[in-house]
This record gives C-alpha cells, sequence and structure tokens, in this order.
C-alpha cells in the first residue's frame, strides 16, 4: 500500500485538505498526516473540519513515503518556516517522488527553493512570489512538472486528485 504524507498546519483551506485526504483514502492509501507536533489538533480556516497529526515532522523520513500533499489556506505559511517540514520535501523531490501542493502550498516548494525552472500553478495573488523562486507560472487548473503536480484553488481539486492519483498509478 501506498503511504501519502499530509503536511499541515492550523489555518489550512478546509476542502483542499479534506476532499483529497478522504479520496486517497477511499482509492486504498495509506494517509498520514504530518504536522510540527504529534497528536496536535488542527483546525481548518473556515472551521468546517479538524483533523489531529498522526506524526510529528520530527519522526518522520522521506524514504517511508510515496508521496507529499501539501493543502493550502494558511498552513503553508505556518509550516514553511520549520527547516524539517522544507527537509522532507527536498528529500521527497530528491526521490522523484509526487508532491502535489495546491493553492498557497507552493510558498513550501519555494522556501525549499525548489521552484527553478519548474511551471507550476498556485494561488494567483502569489504568481509574483512564484516567479521570483524561479518557477514559470500558469493560470491552469491543474499543472504536472515531473513530480510536481500544483493547482489554484478549491475549485480545481477534482483535477488535482485526479493527478495525484495518476502520478501514484505510474
Amino acid at each position: 500500500m501506498k503511504k501519502i504524507a499530509f503536511l499541515l498546519a492550523n489555518g489550512f483551506e478546509d476542502s483542499e485538505m479534506q476532499k483529497p485526504y478522504e479520496e486517497l483514502g477511499k482509492a486504498g492509501y495509506e494517509t498520514v498526516i504530518v504536522g510540527q507536533k504529534q497528536g496536535e489538533e488542527l483546525q481548518g480556516k473556515n472551521k468546517s473540519v479538524t483533523y489531529t497529526s498522526d506524526k510529528s515532522i520530527d519522526e518522520v523520513n522521506a524514504s517511508d513515503y510515496d508521496a507529499v500533499v501539501i493543502p493550502g489556506g494558511s498552513s503553508p505559511e505556518n509550516l514553511r518556516l520549520n527547516s524539517k517540514i522544507t527537509d522532507f520535501v527536498k528529500q521527497m523531490n530528491s526521490n522523484g517522488k509526487p508532491i502535489a501542493a495546491i493553492c498557497h502550498g507552493p510558498q513550501i516548494l519555494a522556501s525549499a527553493n525548489l521552484l527553478k525552472g519548474r511551471t507550476i500553478t498556485c494561488y494567483q495573488p502569489l504568481q509574483d512570489d512564484m516567479r521570483n523562486a524561479g518557477a514559470e507560472f500558469v493560470d491552469k487548473e491543474v499543472v504536472v512538472d515531473g513530480n510536481f503536480i500544483t493547482s489554484r484553488q478549491p475549485k480545481d481539486e477534482p483535477a488535482f486528485i485526479r493527478e495525484i492519483k495518476n502520478k501514484l498509478g505510474e
């Protein structure tokens, strides 16, 4: 069974966590919520869903996971300054594993210095930040560039989830 890490902190965009998490779980993948602390209760910005972190970033190893999903909202902003989070994502990238980031999720990729020469999409107001980090920004519902899968916003979730499943099925 393939194992997927969901990087999560308070203030995540509710549906950008809930829908991929539920859909990938239903598809038979093992889903693990990785936060800054194990057992921490994490609430979405719209307060419609709450999750508890299964693992702390201190106790996970990228080699144990087949993919990582980074929901948007303010969660990535809360995570991006934690060097263990960026190191985890860098290791996933070094191993060529799928990295799926939606909305504000690519902020973590920018902080990990992984965007130079990559084509991505994200929440549109962040496009200048992504370009400044070396990415080519395109305004599409989903962009797949190598092992990166990026989307802009909640309405893009069906395409985002579809491409994660496609990448995991390769």
